[in-house]
This record gives structure tokens, sequence and C-alpha cells, in this order.
């Protein structure tokens, strides 16, 4: 479980969080949705602990960075390092000893080549098919669906709910309602750095609803489209 009492970051002057509380449970799977610049990508970095903040976040393990999987939204890769490499990077870094990872490529990457020379859906594969295998205990997805095709979304939403029936605890981001309707237990609505929603899965449809309201409103109108 993690716990997030008052959690605040600033850059410079700027606030990008404002005393955010949240509570995540053991077996849950958690999505985060809001408007580019809500605070997302901070919050998640807070929690990996690649960022200094104000407030507090506690957990079950003595150090949470080291159970934790993050998938960003824009990977980074050293450019000389292949794809096979980098997976098992990341494995000798949770001290995972690998073997067949040709067999564990489930996304059908070139491994043998250059993680920079891969397009920017196969650099997202690759991330999460590293992290995956790391045996992390809690997974934190920025944005997995974007830029991933049709095939790789449908595999990562089951790879989700298997997580879910293992009782990891996962967060994710998404722009794409749907996906988190179909996996998360509960959803949270952030705003200008701010939870201003928590909702529970029976509740989904209402705030789909008004999100779409809220976002859409008359702007199409005013387009004056003909």
């Amino acid at each position: 479980m993690i716990k997030i009492k008052k959690l605040s970051k600033f850059y410079g002057k700027k606030q990008v969080l404002n005393a955010i509380d949240l509570e995540f449970r053991k077996g849950k799977v958690y999505g985060i949705v809001g408007e580019n610049g809500a605070g997302k990508t901070t919050l998640f970095r807070c929690i990996s602990g690649l960022e200094n903040y104000k407030g507090s976040i506690s957990s079950d393990f003595q150090n949470l960075k080291d159970h934790l999987g993050l998938l960003q939204t824009e990977p980074f890769f050293f450019s000389k390092i292949t794809g096979k490499e980098y997976i098992q990077l990341l494995a000798n870094s949770r001290q995972i000893k690998l073997s067949n990872i040709e067999d564990k490529n489930i996304f059908d990457l070139p491994l043998k080549q250059y993680a920079s020379t891969y397009s920017t859906g196969m650099k997202k594969k690759l991330a999460l098919t590293a992290i995956l295998l790391q045996e992390n205990d809690i997974f934190i997805l920025d944005e997995p669906f974007n830029g991933v095709d049709i095939q790789s979304n449908l595999i990562i939403t089951e790879i989700i709910k298997r997580f879910k029936e293992l009782e990891k605890t996962l967060i994710i981001s998404s722009h794409i309602f749907s996906t988190l309707a179909d996996t998360c237990d509960e959803i949270y609505l952030m705003k200008n750095g701010e939870i201003i929603k928590k909702v529970k899965q029976i509740d989904f449809n209402r705030l789909e609803s008004e999100m779409k309201e809220f976002t859409i409103g008359n702007r199409i109108e005013k387009l004056e489209l003909k």
C-alpha cells in the first residue's frame, strides 16, 4: 500500500502539485486522468523517487523505488544499447536472473537492434517489457496506450488484468478513457495539480459524460463548421 499525504511540488515559484492526499492499495488498479499539464507525470515522478517534494509518501516497503516499475511517457535509452541489453540491464538492477529473453519478447521487438533507433511505439513496448520482467510489486504506467498499435494495446490491457489477479498495485494515466474503464477499480480526476474527483467503477460512465461536457462544451459550435 502507498499513502500520500499533503504532497506538493514546486518548480521555482510555480506550484504543479497542491496538497494531494491519495492511497493506493494492493491488488487494485487506479486511473489518473486530466488535461495536459494537470500534474499527472509530476505526481508519478514524485512517487517513483525522481523528484523532491513537500509532504510525505509512505509504503509497506522500506525502499519503495526498489519495488516499483515506472513506464515513462517517453522512455530514455542510451545510444549504443540494444533492446536485449536494455532488458538485461533493468533485470540486473533488481538482481533478477533472466534466461531466454527472446522467448519473453511478447511484442516481437528487434532485440539485436539499437533501442535508440526504435519507433516511439517500439520504445514504449521495450521499456514496458523490461519493467515487467523486474518482478516489481507496484507499476506506474504513464500513458501506456499512447503511440502503441491496437494489437499491443490489447496485450497491455490483458497484462494489467493479470497483474490485478496477482495482487500487484497499478497506477495508470491515459487520455483514452475506455482503456481505463476496462481495467481500473477507481479513477481520479486531476486539474491544476489537485485531485478534484475520485470515482469508483460503478460511476465511470457518469464521469466520462461529465468530462466530455466539461472538455467539449460549445467549442465545436464556435468553429461554425459547414
